[in-house]
């Protein structure tokens, strides 16, 4: 059974990730990883196992809050569905081969350095608010399937909903952001299911997990923080349509910035 103060912890953790993923797409993945990582470690957990777990746990939470952000999404319209459509399979594959080949071989520090750096290009990339050229869109069919498949790997690595390089990406082609944040979180559900479906099987053989573990997932954190996280999603989604364009961006670019640095410490010292 878990004690009150866990449960309060992981509450607040839900219900803060809920918002973020309404108001960046971002699936609260970012956010929670190293949360979790540092509610494993205190509980015993070796370093190397509390990222790979926090890294699954979060993802799978990913399921329950982009059902809820995407749905306050749509009724505002800022879903382009022809791009979730396109690249959805990719992601699929992508997820596949990272859950269940790349995360069991590597070190859970390796994969927090990994996090910590990829992110921080992703930051710096929305933080430069660079306008792209106005001849730059989408790619056709092949290529979304091609970024598709990248996206559901690296998001595979780091156990995030794919935000952090579906916005950049959609922006970089002309995709307004208010669209960008709207498409990535329906992008959320299939990054979210092919990755944790991989997670449990990958992470099954494993005899040193924690009590309430399912393969790497830590089943009491995700039913907690799935059940907080759904009610202030569409909250976090309404507010993303009153904020200006470039203080999303901002937002957005600082939130990832911490959490880099988090992650790098965490692995370069684990």
């Amino acid at each position: 059974m878990l004690e009150p103060t866990l449960i309060a912890e992981l509450a607040l953790l839900g219900l803060c990730t809920g918002f973020l993923a309404g108001l960046l797409g971002i699936g609260g993945g970012m956010l929670m990883g190293p949360f979790l990582t540092l509610i494993l470690s205190h509980r015993g957990v070796s370093a190397d196992l509390a990222v790979k777990m926090a890294i699954a746990t979060s993802m799978a939470t990913i399921v329950f809050t982009s059902l809820s952000s995407v749905r306050a999404h749509h009724q505002r319209g800022s879903v382009r569905w022809d791009i979730v459509k396109r690249l959805a399979p990719g992601i699929l594959i992508g997820g596949a081969l990272a859950s269940v080949g790349m995360f069991s071989i590597l070190k859970g520090t390796w994969l927090a350095v990994f996090f910590g750096l990829f992110v921080s290009v992703s930051a710096t990339q929305m933080l430069r608010n660079k306008t792209p050229l106005a001849s730059r869109e989408m790619p056709g069919p092949a290529g979304q399937v091609a970024a598709g498949g990248l996206i559901g790997f690296l998001s595979g690595l780091v156990g995030a909903g794919g935000a952090f390089v579906s916005v950049p990406f959609m922006v970089s082609r002309n995709v307004p952001i208010r669209n960008a944040v709207g498409t990535s979180a329906a992008l959320g559900f299939p990054i979210a299911l092919a990755n944790t479906l991989g997670y449990i099987i990958s992470g099954s053989a494993l005899t040193e997990l924690p009590d309430g573990a399912l393969g790497y997932v830590w089943l009491p954190a995700l039913g907690v923080i799935g059940a907080c996280s759904v009610l202030t999603a569409p909250w976090g989604a309404s507010v993303a349509h009153r904020v200006p364009v470039a203080q999303l961006k901002r937002i957005f670019a600082v939130l990832l910035y911490g959490l880099a640095g988090y992650m790098l410490y965490k692995g370069l010292n684990g």
